[in-house]
């Protein structure tokens, strides 16, 4: 039986932009299945133009090119190799949509933390309302509150820590140099409300701990499946669990 809300895991070492730990690679596996099942459920039925802006790694364009939709995918760098069918490379900054037109997209994809590394988010969440059409939608990660504040704790920031509950933006310096904005759902909720999106869930990416997953499959390599679907299956929350919040609003008709 799985548990339906376990513990948070210990996040400096799920910090998979350093290098997957070899012990976490059937956490970071279940992962990735779980974000592809998740934007494979939010993906338009109808084939529609949408927006990638996740970068290579998500993986996000391909899977949506495949699905049938006309995907323009905005990268830092030209792409090494050629784009398949349905993909239109650009190379361009998140924060300046300004190559594209009002109301012109379907649906935008931010992806794999995105909004968190634009540490104005608001600038680029209202971009992206701008270039969304009427009824389009978004489908956006990023770091959870509940993340940035154990970084903190294991970089003995106690400082900073005490001061997480009184601010309204949350910025956590990473071991590696690199900076993130992290969010409580609540924070996420009335960010992209001021964008003038509504709101239709936030949810944990997972809710499965590493130990939970890891167990399952050395017991049972073939359970992936399994383990998607049971976090699939997962009640829609807005509780700020887990090392990441994934969520989708929509501009209104």
């Amino acid at each position: 039986m799985l548990p339906a809300r376990p513990s948070t895991p210990s996040v400096v070492s799920l910090r998979h932009d350093s290098g997957d730990v070899e012990s976490l690679a059937s956490y970071w596996t279940f992962y990735w299945a779980v974000a592809a099942a998740q934007l494979g459920r939010w993906l338009p039925r109808k084939p529609a133009r949408i927006l990638d802006i996740s970068g290579l790694r998500a993986r996000c364009a391909p899977q949506a090119a495949a699905a049938g939709h006309t995907v323009i995918e905005l990268l830092a760098r030209p792409p090494e190799d050629p784009p398949q069918s349905g993909i239109h490379p650009v190379v361009g900054d998140a924060a300046s949509l300004s190559f594209l037109m009002d109301g012109c997209l379907d649906g935008v994809i931010a992806e794999d933390r995105v909004l968190s590394r634009h540490l104005v988010t608001e600038a680029t969440v209202a971009e992206i309302a701008r270039v969304l059409r009427p009824g389009g939608r978004v489908l956006l990660c990023v770091d959870s509150l509940m993340l940035g504040m154990a970084i903190l704790a294991e970089q003995n920031c106690w400082a900073q820590l005490s001061d997480v509950p009184s601010a309204e933006v949350v910025l956590v310096p990473w071991p590696d140099g690199t900076i993130t904005r992290c969010f409580w759902s609540e924070q996420l909720r009335e960010l992209l409300a001021e964008a003038g999106l509504e709101v239709e869930w936030i949810r944990p990416r997972t809710t499965l701990s590493p130990s939970t997953v890891d167990h399952i499959l050395a017991n049972d390599p073939r359970g992936l499946a399994r383990l998607v679907r049971t976090e699939m299956a997962a009640p829609v929350g807005d509780e700020s669990v887990g090392i990441h919040l994934i969520a989708s609003a929509r501009r209104p008709m």
